[in-house]
């Protein structure tokens, strides 16, 4: 039987969601879409239309009005559609309320980030235990799956590490994930999702997981330049991210660091933003009275994230450079994929940060469907096995490459 699927959420990656969710209807049954503002789950539902996505041609999509903060109203719209997966590509603000909701209807849950509380930035280690892992045992007692940080990163990259752990190294020693973005999107300045989320995430301690502890520095505190393929030479700094949270339960004994690249003028907007004190998440009051909170006006005042699609160019490279041993021998494992941000817009009208950030929770979904990731408990992705995930991505867009000590090596994900 076919299972209905609502996407909770109407920015970039809910876009890309709602086109490979179409591109799969065959193996999914209505698809709904549901946000605040459901002029924009409309703008979804008619940008699939357009580029004439349903497999099914005659296959239901749907746009919905809902706060997804109200448990009751998502309860009654998860019952009322029939859905029994919920994608949740929402603000990291709603993550705890869609999963009450799922814990109550029965239906599956994926998200691709860690909850936040909007009044609280880079709270203590690690995060997932600070709110979605608390619900475990709920999950369990419900019978639900529900997967956790089923993005790019954190979610592919969790798969990545898995799969060095199935396949290539007896013993892990670190495991750094690199995201570089080596694209253009031909503004001044902007951020490639959700300014908010986006500068939140960088404001607070740089946690990373070393020598068997948490480690904590200050952002672009530690720079380190890159040699990726197709992309090159690209400069990183130590960055605190989901992934880290999870990765560091199962790997305790490795060091897990995140390394994102940022270019001069992030760094010199970020630093002047944040001396100001126009990243905060605290309301002030204006001369004139108003309380207004400044990380909410610095967004305002940016691009909106799902227009940068159309000027697009260029290419990502995100994956995990592994270190460790094999039969005894050193031997370091470099697990990527590179995407396109003007094929991403040609084939679902987003870039590529959505794009990567939006097929795996869609593979996720058709693994639950299907029944080979429906676990029925709360999981992280590095938990799942993980060929599965990774020869569908391939067959979805999101193809994985793997380097063996600096040589690239075939591998079989169907296998």
């Amino acid at each position: 039987m076919k299972k209905n699927v609502l996407i909770i959420g109407a920015g970039g990656v809910a876009q890309v969601v709602a086109h490979k969710c179409a591109q799969h209807n065959d193996r999914f049954g209505a698809i709904h879409i549901a946000s605040r503002t459901a002029s924009k789950c409309e703008a979804i539902v008619a940008s699939v239309r357009e580029k004439d996505a349903m497999k099914v041609k005659d296959g239901v999509i749907a746009a919905h009005g809902l706060d997804a903060l109200d448990i009751s109203a998502t309860v009654a719209l998860i019952r009322k559609l029939d859905a029994a997966i919920v994608i949740n590509v929402g603000s990291a603000f709603v993550n705890m309320s869609v999963l009450s909701a799922c814990i109550e209807t029965g239906a599956a849950y994926i998200d691709t980030a860690i909850h936040e509380d909007p009044l609280k930035i880079c709270e203590t280690p690690p995060w997932y235990g600070n709110y979605e892992w608390k619900r475990r045992e709920a999950v369990a007692k419900a019978g639900i799956t529900a997967i956790l940080g089923a993005g790019f990163d954190p979610g592919v990259v969790n798969a990545y590490a898995r799969l060095v752990e199935d396949e290539y190294l007896d013993e892990i020693s670190s495991i750094d994930i690199v995201d570089v973005n080596a694209g253009s999107h031909g503004k001044w300045f902007a951020t490639n999702f959700d300014p908010e989320i986006n500068f939140r995430e960088f404001t607070g301690v740089v946690y990373s997981w070393q020598n068997g502890a948490w480690q904590t520095n200050k952002m672009f505190e530690i720079p380190r330049e890159w040699d990726l393929p197709v992309v090159g030479k690209r400069p990183t700094y130590m960055t605190g991210h989901d992934e880290i949270h999870s990765l560091s339960a199962r790997y305790s004994t490795a060091d897990v660091r995140f390394w994102m690249g940022f270019g001069e003028r992030y760094v010199q907007v970020f630093t002047v933003l944040k001396n100001l004190g126009l990243l905060s998440e605290q309301p002030v009051t204006t001369a004139e009275g108003q309380q207004v909170v400044p990380l909410k006006v610095v967004k305002a005042c940016l691009p909106n994230p799902a227009e940068l699609a159309p000027e697009y160019e260029g290419k990502t490279c995100i994956g995990d450079l592994v270190k460790g041993k094999k039969d005894g021998k050193d031997r370091e494992v470099f697990v990527y994929n590179v995407a396109d941000h003007k094929d991403a817009y040609n084939e679902v009208g987003s870039q590529g940060i959505s794009y990567t950030a939006g097929v795996p929770p869609v593979a996720a979904a058709l693994l639950i469907a299907d029944g080979t990731w429906d676990v029925k408990t709360m999981v992280n992705v590095e938990e799942l096995t993980p060929k599965p995930f990774l020869n569908l991505l391939g067959q979805m867009g999101l193809p994985t490459q793997v380097q063996v000590n600096g040589e690239e090596v075939a591998v079989d994900f169907a296998g």
